[in-house]
This record gives structure tokens, sequence and C-alpha cells, in this order.
């Protein structure tokens, strides 16, 4: 899924999760064939939860509570077997590791454009000078305001827009090779590295890892 609000966007993969703290203003596309689960916290479980979005690894025993929670009545006995399950599942979430797929955006309207043409096509061979050209400002000056504006660098930001891009096609089956390369990188092995770094894991070890998460999800024959 791609998650979009006022403040940037979050790729939320196969088998991962998002929190989106209250009154937040969201939009939620689906980039292939989903099926969510949503579990809502409100009052003091809520308490000490982010207060931006961010897209959550989401553990076996987190998935399993999930998809138990969701059948569990509105109204439930907190000490009894529902209570345990939720009790339970709030520690996971607050346990659950934030991965780097979210992608702030500029206030300021000039830069927040120049980001929006580059996540239509994302290139890693568009450099700060390029950038800087292209809004009339030094590079002192274009460093200091992105990393403001955005709470990161400009080349964090950049591979972070890169991995977004390539996330959905990477699960989509399209090769790493050609990946790497629309991507203007010089090898798959440095998109690889790039990949790793932010994953924590290589493109292919991810995509077949996702992939058997399914094949577990909806074993043959199931209904």
């Amino acid at each position: 899924m791609l998650v979009r609000t006022g403040e940037g966007a979050w790729m939320v993969p196969s088998h991962q999760g998002i929190w989106i703290p209250a009154g937040i203003e969201h939009s939620i596309a689906m980039l292939g064939p989903v099926s969510t689960r949503s579990v809502y916290l409100e009052g003091e479980p809520a308490l000490g939860m982010p207060l931006h979005c961010q897209v959550l690894g989401i553990s076996p025993l987190l998935r399993e509570l999930l998809i138990e929670a969701v059948d569990l009545p509105l109204e439930y006995d907190m000490e009894g077997r529902a209570g345990k399950i939720m009790a339970l599942a709030i520690e996971e979430i607050r346990a659950a590791p934030a991965l780097p797929l979210s992608l702030p955006l500029p206030v300021d309207e000039k830069l927040a454009r120049r980001c929006q043409r580059f996540l239509e096509r994302p290139n890693v061979q568009q450099t700060i000078d390029l950038w800087c050209r292209d809004l009339a400002v030094s590079r002192r000056t274009f460093t200091r305001r992105f990393q403001h504006e955005t709470g990161l660098t400009f080349s964090i930001w950049q591979r972070r827009a890169c991995l977004l891009w390539a996330l959905p096609r990477l699960l989509g089956g399209e090769r790493v090779t050609t990946l790497a390369f629309d991507l203007g990188y010089s090898s798959p092995a440095a998109f690889a590295t790039m990949f790793k770094q932010l994953m924590g894991t290589a493109p292919q070890a991810y995509r077949r890892d996702s992939h058997a998460v399914q094949r577990r999800r909806h074993p043959a024959g199931s209904v």
C-alpha cells in the first residue's frame, strides 16, 4: 500500500504494517491485491505511541495477534482471553521496529514541486548540484533548507525515494538488473547495496521471503 498525508508518503510492503495517529487525514492506494486488518487504539493504550505515521515491522507473533484481534467483540472482558490477546497485541505494537519507508515532503511549494517531479521518475544521477541549478539556490542554502524541511539529508531522502519506487516493482517480479538501471545505478550490485542498507536484506531475499509469507497465508486449496 501507499499511504499519503500532508506530511509525506509511506510505502507499506507485504506483511508489514503502518501506525496512523488519530486525527491524521490520509489516503491509501492499493498497489496490488491486498488484504488488510486494522486495530484501533484509544485512551490509555494509545499513550506514548508516535505522533507521526510510521511503517512498522510486523513480527510473526504480532501478525497472528492482529488476525485474531479483528474477530474479537468490541466490548470484551479485560480479564478474559480476549483481554489477554489485546494486552499482548498492544505490547507487541509498541515493540514493533520502525522501518525506513517514509518519505517526508517539504512545506515550501517550490521545493515540494521539485520533489514531486523526482518521485515521478527517481534517478540517483540527479545530484544536489542539478537540483540547486533547477531551484536557483546555492548548495549550502539547499542542503540546509532541505534537511530543515524534511528532517533528512538529500542523499538519504533520494535513496528512500528510489526504494519506494522499486519495492512494488520488485514484489511484482521485475528483475533487479532492470530496477537498478532504471534508477540510474551503475550496477545491480550498487542497487542491492542501497537496498540492504535500508531494508536489512538483499532484494532477492526480500522478494523470496515476502512471497513465502503470502503462500503461508493463502495455501492452495483453502477457502
